[in-house]
């Protein structure tokens, strides 16, 4: 059986292990971000957001896995980097290669009208659109001349010409049945 001891404490050696190894660590993913180039961490897609979470993940193990040194945690962030580069320089030299990586934006709103089978597609309800419509500062898709969900998982809005701009209210205020609206 775990003792509370040993949950919060077990030794120094394990301590120092952590800042040698996480100092190294560090200084070593600093210098492949730079040398990498800053596209490396653009998060412009889906692809970019898994590179990116993959990366901090490597780190956390080095970090903490007794079990995974620190060559071969570097080998594993020098491989993503190595393989983000390799692949986002080839999506820029090959159409195909950019299809298979990237996402395309969507248009969810035209003109103030849902594009309700992009919507379907990409499964965004009309609560959600409403959400990201009001952090936007619109109360509804009439008053907006576009929504689209970028190729990153972001929404970008537009004011259709003529629209009041409402205060931005936090998710969740106005829904019904929060009480307050």
């Amino acid at each position: 059986m775990v003792q509370i001891e040993d949950m919060l404490f077990q030794s120094w050696s394990d301590l120092f292990r952590v800042v040698l190894v996480g100092t190294l660590a560090y200084v070593a993913l600093v210098a492949m971000l730079r040398i990498s180039g800053k596209r490396t961490l653009a998060k412009l897609n889906a692809f970019d957001l898994v590179v990116t979470v993959a990366i901090g993940s490597t780190l956390a193990t080095i970090l903490l896995s007794k079990t995974v040194t620190l060559f071969e945690g570097l080998t594993a962030l020098l491989l993503l980097i190595g393989l983000q580069w390799v692949v986002t320089a080839t999506s820029v030299r090959s159409a195909r290669v950019a299809r298979l990586v990237r996402s395309e934006p969507q248009l969810l709103v035209y003109r103030g009208e849902t594009c309700d089978d992009a919507m379907q597609r990409e499964r965004i309800t009309r609560s959600e659109l409403d959400t990201i419509l009001r952090s936007s500062g619109l109360a509804s898709p009439d008053q907006a001349q576009t929504v689209v969900l970028e190729s990153d998982g972001s929404f970008s809005v537009t004011a259709a010409p003529g629209a009041a701009m409402a205060e931005k209210l936090p998710a969740g205020v106005g829904d019904k049945g929060s009480g307050t609206g």
